[in-house]
């Protein structure tokens, strides 16, 4: 990753802090309070110690100073906590309000473009590259504003009494902040290296473990196995290349820290035993002056160490945040120069040489032309690619096309989004039933259905009588991946959510491919009588629901011609 992409990516990270400036701010508040008290502790060590070894002071005039040391640890305690708990908040907010973006930037590019990549890239991407931008705001953000204050704090407050030990200070400082720089022009690049390592394992991971029956049939375990093998061991090689950069950054600052502390012990010791006599201005060394700028040096470094420590973080966020910013970026229509045309009760759709086309642009389809008025059905036969479900998909404004194809006479990649899903309802060959009560999924059509109108929908798509014999009924909670549930249950119980939202434009995909005959049969007069007075566009290979629709229409493959 050149310079120029990094600070791009950094600018992107940037513009999300704004989000959680309250809690940084508050972060960074608690941080300084924690810094003053230390600066308190050692200046009543170092007073306490003065006066009871030079001065030979009884210790009784020293309770208050242990009382306040003593008072000082809770409160240190406790302004730590806050640091944390603010910086958390920070990151916690920062990154539901990308997880937001992200989700709804997936919902409008539509399921078109989500099948151009496997689930595992999908969860990398929502999870894992998100997840770890969270240092980075909740820490990484908090300790650069630290290191800036911190030091400068200490430096004013050691300067009166001995400009030596500044020195020492300022010239080692800066040479801990270059390294680790250096050291982190390459860990953004090893970061991005390591997401893309972990978005192959994850995609291989969730591919084998969906697919592993029909692996263990071919008897494709070993083979499969190995192939996880290799991507894994390519991860962990990414892993441990970004563990070394963060290995050398910590090195590099205790390095500095180190030389730093030892040449302002040297410099107090030599001036103790009288071989040095500057940066005192002349009032003398005294053990006050050197405890305390030796109980502060560790002090003074600790913020770099902190930020050395986070550094990584830094470089994770800059590695995920290539792929964010990339895909937060892909073209999209702009929703608010779309098409809102009032509530309507009837859909005409026409289409005139319509070629629909996948997100990249290949051609899914040969040209199409047909005129649906409304009330009526239209059956659409074909070959499997054919494209008949990349016809449902451009009606319901998932996928792009070329040539024309209108709703009521708009176009409809002009028509607004959330008004076509409002005139529409569909029923595919694979209904997605998510990992919840059947009666959530029932509601997702109509989210103020009563009991008895689920019940009325459950019936009408005779699932009704397997529902009441599940445990809780309604409340019977659905597997991941319908897990629970046979497949012609799951589509009976899909049927159910569809009956539920009486739009007047029907999109039927295959939808008794799952059943046997009487259930095929007994759904298929519910679907009729729904799609009754209704605009219906059905894709099927059964002869008689072919033969039910008022026109017939069947595809070729895109890649064969076209004779009308």
């Amino acid at each position: 990753m050149d310079k120029h992409a990094q600070q791009r990516n950094l600018r992107w990270l940037k513009q999300h802090a704004y989000l959680g400036r309250r809690y940084l701010l508050l972060s960074v508040v608690a941080g300084s309070f924690n810094a003053l008290m230390i600066v308190l502790q050692a200046w009543l060590l170092a007073a306490m110690l003065h006066g009871l070894i030079i001065d030979k002071q009884p210790l009784e005039q020293f309770y208050p100073n242990l009382i306040a040391l003593a008072a000082l640890v809770p409160f240190r305690a406790l302004s730590l906590w806050a640091k944390e708990h603010f910086g958390f908040t920070a990151g916690a907010t920062i990154r539901q309000h990308l997880r937001r973006q992200l989700l709804q930037k997936i919902a409008r590019l539509g399921p078109g473009y989500i099948a151009t990549r496997n689930s595992g890239s999908w969860t990398t991407v929502l999870f894992e590259q998100v997840e770890k931008l969270n240092d980075y705001y909740s820490r990484y953000l908090v300790q650069m504003r630290l290191v800036m204050i911190i030091p400068l704090a200490i430096v004013l407050l050691i300067l009166p009494t001995n400009w030596a030990a500044v020195i020492v200070f300022v010239c080692t400082a800066p040479l801990t902040i270059v390294f680790m720089a250096l050291v982190g022009m390459g860990a953004a690049d090893a970061n991005k290296r390591n997401f893309m390592a972990l978005e192959r394992l994850s995609g291989h991971f969730l591919d084998r473990l969906t697919g592993l029956s029909t692996i263990r049939q071919y008897d494709r375990i070993e083979a499969e196995a190995s192939k996880m093998d290799r991507a894994s061991e390519l991860f962990r090689v990414r892993t441990m290349e970004v563990l070394r950069m963060a290995f050398l950054s910590s090195a590099v600052l205790e390095f500095f820290a180190s030389i730093s502390i030892a040449l302002i012990a040297v410099y107090f010791g030599f001036s103790y035993l009288g071989e040095l006599n500057f940066g005192h201005y002349d009032r003398g060394v005294t053990l006050f002056s050197g405890l305390l700028v030796l109980f502060l040096a560790p002090e003074f470094f600790q913020p770099f160490r902190d930020l050395g420590a986070y550094y990584h973080a830094k470089a994770e966020a800059v590695g995920a945040a290539e792929q964010l910013q990339q895909f937060m970026q892909i073209d999209e229509a702009d929703d608010s120069q779309r098409l809102r045309p009032a509530a309507a009760t009837q859909i005409a759709i026409r289409a005139d040489n319509l070629v629909v086309q996948s997100v990249n642009g290949t051609p899914l389809t040969a040209p199409i032309s047909f005129v649906l008025n409304s009330g009526d059905s239209l059956a659409v036969a074909g070959v499997t690619g054919a494209g008949k479900s990349s016809l449902v998909n451009a009606l319901m404004g998932t996928l792009p096309y070329q040539g024309s194809l209108t709703i009521n006479g708009d176009e409809v990649q002009q028509l607004d989004r959330a008004w076509l899903l409002e005139h529409l309802t569909w029923l595919g060959q694979n209904p997605n039933l998510q990992s919840t009560s059947i009666r959530h999924n029932l509601l997702l059509a109509k989210a103020d259905a009563d009991d008895n109108q689920l019940w009325q929908a459950l019936e009408r798509a005779h699932a009704a009588e397997f529902v009441r014999q599940l445990p809780q009924q309604l409340d019977y909670q659905v597997g991941d991946g319908s897990t629970g549930l046979s497949v012609g249950q799951a589509q009976r119980i899909a049927l159910a959510r569809m009956l539920l939202k009486p739009a007047p434009l029907v999109l039927l995909d295959e939808p008794t491919a799952s059943l046997d005959g009487a259930s095929e049969q007994a759904v298929q007069q519910t679907l009729a009588q729904f799609a009754k007075g209704r605009t219906a566009l059905i894709i099927s290979h059964r002869q008689g629901q072919l033969q039910q629709a008022d026109q017939r229409l069947t595809l070729i493959p895109a890649e064969e011609p076209h004779h009308g």
